[in-house]
């Protein structure tokens, strides 16, 4: 099913299923790289196992992040899957039997203003006793690491173990690796619904059949929003997009990945660069920012000014796509099998003269591919990982907010364990849906 014609960076083909089966024993609503983890984590522990995918596996977010692995940054209580991630990440190779780009260069943040090291500095400060690795640098260390540059920085913060994946072939592996195990993956066949009996999870409604299950795994990025609220259970995540294009290859500062200010830059296996704009996220506004927008207010007083409002296009597409439906109704998942948005020539053009300006061999670089992906973002900008207690049987593993490349395999597993009532690798509190409830 590779039909559809979409803009982001092309992935490494997977031969996908047909047939949809009459049973499974769990069935995962979502091929990104945390439904396509968890797929695989299942079918390694022997569980049955479908991967229901409304358009192509990884079309959305999963190939079109950075796909920086990082610790650096992430709020302390975040840490602990960040760190079975960089684990599970490592033994990707002998676990898929394929490479997936996975290298521990570093990742580094700079500081342009004394506020910004105030905050590198207040964030290391929290994390003490973790066990990172992480260091503040000077400017001269800053320098030393990533050498060339031409901006006075205020220091930075660095952590050596840090890394980066390739988003084009991590999903594709692991897709591969959770099929030669025995999970089956289909593209093109959209969730309509759940169906219970006797108030527990039954089933799942597909615009092709259904399937009887004994549980059911929401992995469904932006989209798990639309279709918990069809069953009437609540969930806040709003859209914003990261814009970033590819280099041709160049001669570059370091293979450590950079974080500025108004950029960001990594290395890509072609020997170009991935870059993106920092400090310009598009906002496409939907009906969502009027229903749950006020949850978002303390958040937005430290982002506003890196907010560019996309109007009226997304509305008018949010509006065509129903809120409610039934199980033999064509769904919006049908209808919008893949959010595709437009890449953004003015911010990449911004953050490739940010970039030049501070480090001048980019003054060399030149566009390969430019693309845009739409991240699902909740208040806090961490996770929603847990079961729905007004659905027994529903576990949900969304809202990644950005962060769902580089802890993706660690969320899948986690997910799946919780579904399945198994030992979970992390303590899965900081992730409970329960936290927006309390506000």
């Amino acid at each position: 099913m590779s039909d559809l014609k979409i803009s982001a960076p092309a992935i490494t083909p997977v031969a996908t299923s047909d047939t949809l089966p009459e049973r499974t024993t769990v069935a995962i609503i979502g091929g990104g790289i945390v439904g396509l983890s968890a797929a695989l984590t299942l079918a390694e522990r022997g569980i049955p196992v479908v991967v229901l995918e409304k358009g192509r596996i990884a079309a959305e977010q999963s190939s079109r992040n950075l796909g920086w692995v990082r610790k650096t940054n992430r709020l302390a209580a975040d840490i602990l899957l960040a760190q079975q991630a960089e684990r599970l990440w490592a033994e990707m190779p002998q676990r898929t039997g394929e490479q997936v780009g996975y290298r521990q260069n570093g990742i580094m943040f700079v500081a342009g203003s004394d506020s910004e090291m105030e905050m590198y500095r207040g964030w290391h400060d929290s994390v003490q006793g973790l066990d990172l690795g992480s260091r503040l640098l000077s400017a001269a260390e800053i320098d030393a690491l990533v050498p060339g540059g031409r901006t006075a920085w205020k220091g930075g913060v660095y952590t050596p173990s840090d890394g980066y994946a390739e988003p084009t072939r991590a999903s594709s592996a692991l897709a591969k690796a959770a099929q030669e195990k025995g999970a089956i993956i289909l593209e093109r066949c959209a969730v309509r619904t759940i169906e219970t009996k006797a108030g527990q999870v039954s089933g799942v409604v597909t615009e092709r059949g259904e399937i009887a299950c004994d549980q059911v795994i929401l992995a469904g990025g932006l989209w798990s929003r639309r279709f918990l609220g069809n069953m009437g259970v609540a969930l806040p995540v709003l859209p914003l997009i990261c814009y970033a294009f590819r280099t041709t290859p160049l001669e570059g500062p370091s293979d450590i990945a950079v974080g500025g200010p108004d950029f960001s830059f990594r290395k890509h296996e072609s020997g170009g660069y991935v870059i993106t704009h920092r400090a310009a996220l598009g906002s496409p506004f939907v009906l969502d920012h009027a229903l749950i927008g006020m949850k978002y207010l303390p958040t937005l007083k430290h982002t506003y000014n890196m907010i560019r409002p996309v109007f009226p296009g997304p509305l008018i597409e949010d509006l065509k796509l129903a809120r409610k439906w039934s199980r033999d109704r064509v769904s919006p998942f049908e209808r919008a099998r893949v959010m595709d948005p437009a890449a953004n020539d003015k911010i990449n053009a911004q953050a490739l003269d940010n970039l030049r300006k501070a480090w001048p061999v980019f003054k060399e670089a030149e566009i390969a591919e430019a693309w845009a992906g739409t991240m699902d973002i909740t208040p806090d900008s961490n996770p929603v990982i847990d079961r729905i207690d007004a659905v027994p049987g529903l576990t949900i593993a969304t809202g990644m907010s950005g962060h769902g490349f580089g802890t993706g395999p660690a969320a899948g597993q986690l997910v799946a364990e919780l579904a399945t009532g198994a030992e979970t690798c992390v303590d899965p509190t900081p992730y409970r849906v329960s936290r927006y409830e309390r506000k």
